[in-house]
């Protein structure tokens, strides 16, 4: 698969969001082709020791939401990528499933001279995980899945948490994400709705097509009949009032997966966000064990 960097586009004027002169943008964005495929990729570059962090990322999500975590983990590398047709991303010639976006994610390995790394999914992000290292295990050292399910085959949300979901309107009107925050993501943004509009301070939307790629991506995908098989540690992370994932699904990943652990966090389905420093230390720990 041939990899190439190239300039960056013009980006839309509001999509700039000014960064605080003490807080400088962990990432270094750059577009790299991978294939026939254009991805706005991130790295934090780290301290060069160990193996990097492969983050794939919610739907709907780009590398800016990322920017909290990064930061609490600034001594690794770290590399995530927008998928196609969400941030800056170009839209795909032709839909794809999640096997397509684990190729795209060994291209981005590859171009950066990396045979194997550890690999973070979250939510949507946590089944593109799960692929990666059911078709790629030799380059997935170990897994984090973050409030996550093994797709179809799962116990869903309530009906009117998946009609919220099934609309990107959260990620286009600021007023539409403070009003249903609480509802969708559960734990601290229920007592807070005010998250939901500074979470949308960092969104680089795009288009809805984008959007409903990834969910047709995720459509009858399911991990249930091959969990069993995955061999790497991993570690399970989860919130206990996620409304968009119960509880039950990742305790029945932990009992599949065979060198799995689980660690419940005191909050909803954003829990990288709204517990990043006990979240990093948590993800440090394990992937820093011998």
């Amino acid at each position: 698969m041939s990899t190439a960097a190239l300039p960056l586009p013009a980006m839309p004027r509001t999509a700039a969001r000014p960064t605080p002169a003490n807080a400088a943008p962990p990432f270094h964005i750059e577009m790299l082709r991978i294939g026939s495929q254009l991805l706005r990729v991130g790295r934090q570059h780290g301290n060069g020791e160990g193996p990097p962090l492969l983050l794939f990322n919610g739907i709907g999500a780009n590398i800016e939401l990322l920017e909290p975590l990064a930061r609490a983990m600034s001594g690794r590398e770290i590399l995530t990528f927008d998928v196609p047709g969400v941030g800056h991303s170009p839209l795909p010639s032709l839909p794809y499933r999640l096997t397509g976006i684990a190729r795209l994610a060994t291209g981005v390995l590859d171009h950066y001279g990396h045979a194997r790394c550890d690999v973070l999914g979250i939510s949507w992000g946590g089944g593109a995980a799960q692929q990666f290292a059911r078709t790629h295990a030799d380059r997935c050292r170990r897994l984090v899945l973050c409030a996550t399910a093994p797709g179809v085959a799962m116990v869903p949300a309530h009906p009117r948490v998946l009609m919220k979901m099934a609309t990107p309107q959260r990620y286009v009107s600021k007023s539409y994400a403070q009003r249903v925050a609480g509802d969708i993501y559960g734990g601290d943004f229920r007592g807070n709705p005010a998250l939901g509009a500074e979470m949308h301070k960092h969104v680089r939307w795009q288009s809805r097509l984008g959007y409903y790629l990834q969910l047709a991506a995720m459509s009858g995908w399911t991990s249930i009949h091959w969990l069993h098989r995955l061999r790497m540690p991993t570690l399970i992370m989860a919130g206990v009032d996620d409304p968009l994932i119960p509880l039950i699904n990742p305790r029945l990943m932990r009992r599949l997966i065979p060198n799995a652990e689980l660690k419940v966090f005191d909050c909803g389905h954003l829990f990288l966000l709204t517990r990043v420093a006990e979240s990093a230390a948590t993800i440090d720990e394990f992937l820093n064990r011998p």
